[in-house]
């Protein structure tokens, strides 16, 4: 994983800068429909096709979370090369580092994807998620969803 430095930006807001922030261009999501303020949100940011929607250990990967709030939080990544991408989110109200599931299958915890990517047996791929970051700074809205 890239290094990372990570601000505060706003309370419960987190500014993740690569390493060579003067390169690249800014990315902000802003996750939205939470449905409360317990735990916090994860999000991922990859190439990766493989190994999307986690970004532990996989390199060239940006990673953050923020604090919940019931309505929206708002991740900007920085230092952002141009490329495809897809986006992960994950509301951990238990704080526990990982995707909850009721009987080892449907998520109790919030998710959402870039391009509001549909969930079936499981994430959606890469390619359903992708976006393309080109040599402009972008905004993103994902909506949060849950199952239970």
């Amino acid at each position: 994983m890239r290094q990372l430095a990570i601000l505060s930006l706003l309370p419960g807001a987190m500014l993740v800068m690569a390493a060579n922030p003067g390169e690249g261009v800014t990315v902000t999501v802003t996750a939205t429909e939470l449905r409360n303020a317990r735990g916090i949100v994860r999000a991922c940011m990859t190439t990766d096709t493989e190994k999307f929607p986690r970004c532990r250990g996989v390199a060239g990967a940006y990673a953050a979370t923020a604090d919940a709030r019931e309505g929206a939080v708002t991740f900007t990544f920085t230092g952002v090369k141009p490329g495809r991408y897809a986006i992960a989110l994950l509301h951990d109200e238990n704080g526990n580092g990982k995707a909850d599931r009721v009987l080892g299958m449907m998520p109790k915890e919030g998710f959402g994807f870039s391009r509001d990517a549909k969930v079936r047996m499981g994430p959606p791929s890469f390619a359903d998620a992708a976006i393309d970051i080109a040599t402009e700074d972008r905004s993103l809205t994902i909506r949060m969803r849950y199952l239970l």
